[in-house]
């Protein structure tokens, strides 16, 4: 039986208006479902994946073997805080369902303002548990984000879905 893509992933990979040449970077990349669907999107571009679990990394490498043996994929255990941005400056950063940017977005966010390329937008994506735990999301990462000298560009959340994107840009830029 094939496994099923989670809505959350076609949702957000589909989000990231991808123009296939640029430089991009998943924050808890988990197994490497969203990659592996990012990746079809680039023509000379790259994705890297970071993600803190050995083992996640490990599974998304062994999902995209031929994508990383072709040079388009890129997977390493790190923490966001700590990631050296081989690969970038990156144009795209994005992360799904990683609470460290509404919870303790301050580390989180100074990582990324030194990744991000002078023109990068990040994307933030949350499946929500509940509709209350959705706007609670919603209400608190703009702040977050405006205390860590990001500027959000748009809010999107869907009716009838527990989904939420949060699009922004280093503010100033």
């Amino acid at each position: 039986m094939a496994e099923r893509t989670p809505e959350r992933l076609t949702w957000a990979v589909g989000r990231l208006g991808l123009s296939g040449d640029e430089a991009i970077l998943e924050i808890g990349c988990g197994r490497g479902v969203a990659v592996s669907l990012a990746c079809p999107l680039l023509n000379g571009g790259t994705i890297t994946g970071i993600d803190r679990s050995a083992t996640a990394i490990k599974a998304a490498t062994e999902r995209n073997a031929a994508l990383v043996a072709a040079g388009k994929a890129i997977f390493r255990q790190a923490a966001i805080e700590t990631f050296d941005g081989e690969a970038g400056p990156f144009e795209t950063i994005f992360a799904v369902n990683v609470n460290l940017f509404w919870l303790d977005a301050k580390r989180g966010l100074e990582a990324v303002r030194r990744l991000l390329a002078g023109n990068g937008r990040l994307f933030l994506f949350y499946e929500a548990p509940s509709p209350g735990q959705r706007a609670k999301i919603a209400e608190i990462l703009p702040e977050k984000l405006a205390a860590g000298g990001f500027e959000v560009l748009e809010t999107e959340a869907p009716d009838r879905s527990s989904l939420l994107a949060v699009v922004a840009r280093v503010g100033g830029r």
